[in-house]
């Protein structure tokens, strides 16, 4: 028997990884933005924006970003940026949302802006994984999706594998997650998964 109803959500926010994008302003500033649009593929991520996003319109032009990935002890650093934007001409859209302009995000969030190796947008320096990349494409519909390639993984010796030099433990890395705006974080492993039987090295 179906006991399903059909409904009609404005959002289909079901539970993705919250990241922080950062990306070069056109003055050479950096900007920061909290995205929970996020997935990857081997070495490929996937973003989810808005097209009248600042960040976008600084991929657009730039082609590197920083993609920061806050673990759930950062929810507080997150949560200052909502409602921000680094365009100082707020769009139509987003001032009726009740966003605001704010030039130094990085600051805003109280995190550290510190280099990267390959691209020059900053990483922020708490956030336990930080993933350098470049774009490869972006498709646009009713929003963008930008497809960059990781070209350097940066983290924390507290989230990564002490028996393999290349590999986060899973046990140790706790990112924050949103659900129809809403944060959460993981809980513990429900059930030994078949595919951990893959060594991780198979992928490469």
């Amino acid at each position: 028997m179906n006991s399903h109803i059909t409904i009609d959500p404005a959002i289909l926010y079901l539970g993705t990884p919250v990241v922080l994008v950062s990306t070069t302003n056109e003055d050479g500033t950096p900007n920061l933005a909290p995205i929970s649009s996020a997935f990857w593929m081997g070495h490929t991520a996937t973003l989810g924006l808005g097209l009248g996003s600042h960040s976008l319109a600084n991929l657009r032009r730039t082609r590197e970003l920083v993609v920061n990935l806050p673990s759930h002890h950062q929810v507080d650093a997150v949560d200052r940026l909502a409602l921000t934007t680094g365009a100082e001409r707020v769009n139509a859209w987003k001032s009726a949302a009740g966003y605001r302009h704010h030039k130094d995000k990085f600051g805003l969030a109280g995190l550290t802006p510190v280099g990267s190796d390959v691209v020059t947008a900053l990483r922020a320096a708490q956030c336990p994984v930080a993933l350098e990349a470049c774009v490869e494409a972006i498709h646009e519909t009713d929003h963008a999706l930008v497809v960059a390639r990781v070209v350097r993984v940066h983290a924390h010796p507290a989230v990564t594998d002490s028996g393999h030099a290349n590999r986060i433990d899973p046990d140790a890395w706790r990112p924050l997650i949103m659900s129809f705006q809403r944060f959460y974080g993981l809980g513990e492993e429900l059930l030994p998964s078949r595919l951990a039987s893959i060594d991780e090295e198979h992928y490469r």
